[in-house]
């Protein structure tokens, strides 16, 4: 273990370093707090809304939301696999960071799914979640201030109070177990959790992460039906009717939190895990999304509802998924532990100063729990328009680095690497100066 990351774990471990804690309040505490609501939508290509132009998959809810939130329609997670954009949207911090950088811990060679039971893979997952106790969450911090706050839909790192939730409905399967029937089952949890938190006089954080659109894609008929006849593939119909069923649930709890008088003092911010494209031959994703270092995988419109508070806008500038819970912090008063290096989404200052934006993919399994260089694949720029993929030697090693005009291209379709190489040279700079690889 390096001497750094024996520092961030100290720094948490220990809640009182010189004086005063992580997320200390940098203001005086209000009589009537923000709540926070996340919906973290899965597997859900950035296209696929009303509100993002799709031209047949009805979202009214969630183009509802759209309307009254500023929408960072260029938003990122940093990577296209579940398990580690979860972390960053809790943690505030990149994998490589936070040492979550794969869905799983390493697998026996040949042992595919039915290594999960392994002695040697379970006790890798426990390895894997310590990780997670040694982070300062955003729940976490939040009880600082006196919140409580509940876990529902995915989530990897064993039992919900891992992440620093108070309340949750994940015992500690790996993908979430009884919190995977949040959304296709109802939202009574979700309901029963803030009538408590309203008796209790408590603020809140509500984390809504369903298996949804994810597979399987088992919509209702009724709406299975509206997609049938406008589409050859049932596949796709299926998929498309996944994202309404989801839009109608996100509609559901909105309309909660109005019946119930929260709506005006709460914060809802929404972003999708990662991307999705619907093969139309298979009940499958297609390439170029989930798993891969594309936009098909990786884009994600973000957004941030707070009236009175946050003037509702179509916002074309780069945003982050790690910028979620610095931007919570702040909202609420408190300081982000320096570990948080995302920006306040409410600040115009700091997003107009944003030149860039970098992140990482790493491989489905963990090479090395320890180390994360060991599983990277590909590590990813936006800066000045272009978008830089640079492979990783060890785990890509055929791959050569990619460059696109990101905003004219958005499928990425000309690789521009071959014709400009002292742009890829420059870029490759700022890459390593975020963070190099090769070095311990």
């Amino acid at each position: 273990m390096t001497v750094a990351r024996l520092l961030t774990i100290l720094t948490v471990c220990l809640p009182f370093l010189a004086g005063m804690t992580h997320g200390q309040s940098t203001a005086t505490s209000s009589s009537t707090p923000p709540n926070v609501v996340l919906i973290v939508s899965d597997d859900h290509h950035w296209g696929d809304y009303g509100f993002m132009g799709h031209q047949v998959i009805q979202t009214p809810n969630l183009d509802r939301l759209a309307a009254e939130s500023r929408v960072f329609t260029r938003g990122y997670v940093p990577s296209s696999l579940c398990c580690p954009s979860l972390a960053t949207i809790i943690s505030g911090q990149y994998p490589h960071q936070n040492f979550i950088t794969s869905n799983d811990p390493p697998l026996a060679e040949g042992k595919k799914r039915a290594g999960l039971k392994d002695p040697a893979f379970v006790a890798g997952r426990e390895r894997f979640n310590q990780h997670m106790d040694q982070l300062a969450t955003l729940p976490r911090l939040l009880q600082q201030k006196g919140y409580v706050s509940f876990q529902t839909g995915k989530w990897w790192q064993g039992s919900f109070a891992r992440g620093g939730f108070t309340h949750g409905m994940t015992r500690g399967d790996r993908h979430g177990d009884d919190g995977l029937k949040i959304g296709r089952e109802g939202l009574q949890p979700i309901y029963d959790f803030v009538n408590q938190a309203v008796e209790d006089k408590k603020p809140f954080l509500a984390w809504y992460a369903p298996l949804m659109p994810h597979d399987p894609h088992t919509p209702p008929d009724r709406l299975l039906a509206k997609y049938k006849d406008k589409t050859p593939s049932i596949h796709v119909a299926r998929y498309w009717a996944m994202v309404e069923w989801f839009d109608e649930t996100c509609g559901e709890l909105m309309g909660f939190l109005k019946d119930k008088g929260l709506a005006e003092n709460t914060i809802v911010i929404y972003v999708a895990d990662n991307g999705w494209i619907q093969n139309p031959d298979a009940p499958k994703y297609a390439p170029r999304s989930k798993q891969s270092q594309y936009d098909g995988g990786l884009r994600t419109p973000i957004m941030v509802r707070w009236p009175g508070k946050v003037q509702p806008r179509m916002d074309g500038t780069l945003a982050s998924s790690v910028d979620i819970a610095p931007t919570v912090l702040k909202a609420v008063g408190m300081t982000p532990p320096a570990e948080m290096t995302g920006l306040n989404l409410l600040d115009d200052a700091a997003l107009a100063a944003r030149k860039s934006i970098t992140a990482e993919i790493f491989t489905h399994n963990s090479v090395d729990l320890e180390k994360p260089s060991a599983s990277l694949r590909w590590r990813w720029i936006i800066d000045g328009g272009y978008k830089l993929i640079v492979p990783d030697s060890r785990n890509e090693p055929t791959e050569k680095p990619e460059l696109y005009l990101i905003e004219s291209d958005p499928n990425e379709q000309t690789n521009l690497a071959p014709a400009e190489a002292a742009v890829v040279e420059s870029l490759t700079k700022k890459l390593d100066a975020w963070w190099d690889p090769s070095k311990p």
